[in-house]
């Protein structure tokens, strides 16, 4: 996309947006105030503002732009993602943050209502947007948190050691075996893509990482089987796990829980658009672990 000189800042949006849409660009116009706000720094609501006055375009903005519309994730182009109440680091090789895992850091914090300095770890942290999000809304809880990839390590270390989560590089399967049956909660966003289920998006497709997408397996099954096993491992009896999946796994995710037999109270839960994408199961005291 390529600006005039002096261009008015709302007339650069309005062809922004036009741009966006003809590239395809799910949110065109909520992409292209964003791309706008990064080169200013006033905020959305100043920057609506402006619009309606005779303000000039930034600087560079026809660059970013075009390169949004290449389908270059939004967050790698201004460096972050927010979730929940927080601003997170991203950039190429960590998953980017969904806002339907916000309900899964929800269902944590309501299981952990009144529970006095509890321990909690995410596998498979990514970003560390669940983590980051526990240790910042539960005051006192001690939150640990695993990732595999080291580029993805690197990304979660920007975003929890400001935090205060105890981060390690290691494989969900196996990690933490120091602290097994010490969990108050266990919770995992893994890779569940099956290996041939290609995503729609560019945006997934091309730039989200694909250790972060699939699950091992035809079915991507692998690792959140893992996880689960992991979970079993790492909680205390009468502890809670929580962990993100496909809608059409859903199913099969609850049957496995129950069949294991060392689970009780297995739950799926929708997320914000309605789809079952969450299961939940309390470790059964007593119960033979996996």
């Amino acid at each position: 996309m390529a600006l005039d000189s002096g261009q008015r800042l709302a007339d650069a949006v309005r062809e922004a947006t036009a741009v966006l849409s003809d590239a395809g660009v799910p949110t065109p116009r909520v992409d292209a105030e964003l791309l706008a706000d990064h080169l200013l720094g006033v905020g959305l609501g100043r920057l609506r503002a402006m619009l309606l006055g005779d303000f000039p375009a930034p600087e560079g903005y026809g660059e970013l732009v075009a390169e949004r519309a290449r389908r270059v994730p939004l967050q790698h182009i201004t460096g972050v993602a927010h979730f929940r109440y927080l601003t997170l680091a991203v950039g190429p090789g960590v998953f980017i943050p969904r806002p339907e895992t916000e309900t899964v850091v929800q269902l944590v914090i309501d299981r952990l209502a009144g529970t006095e300095r509890p321990k909690v770890v995410d596998l498979g942290t990514g970003s560390g947007a669940i983590a980051a999000s526990v240790a910042h809304e539960v005051p006192g809880a001690e939150v640990h948190a695993v990732e595999f990839s080291a580029f993805a390590h690197a990304w979660a270390a920007k975003n929890l050691q400001p935090l205060g989560v105890k981060l390690i590089q290691g494989d969900l399967r196996d990690a933490l075996p120091e602290h097994n049956g010490s969990f108050d909660v266990v919770v995992s966003n893994p890779p569940y893509i099956p290996a041939e289920a290609i995503p729609n998006e560019p945006e997934v497709a091309l730039h989200d990482p694909p250790e972060a997408l699939y699950g091992g397996g035809a079915d991507g099954m692998d690792l959140p089987t893992a996880a689960a096993a992991s979970a079993a491992r790492l909680l205390k009896p009468g502890g809670y796990f929580v962990m993100e999946h496909a809608e059409v796994q859903s199913e099969w995710i609850a049957r496995h829980l129950r069949e294991a037999g060392c689970w009780s109270e297995v739950t799926s839960h929708t997320d914000l658009n309605g789809k079952q994408r969450a299961t939940s199961a309390v470790l059964s005291p007593g119960a033979p672990r996996e």
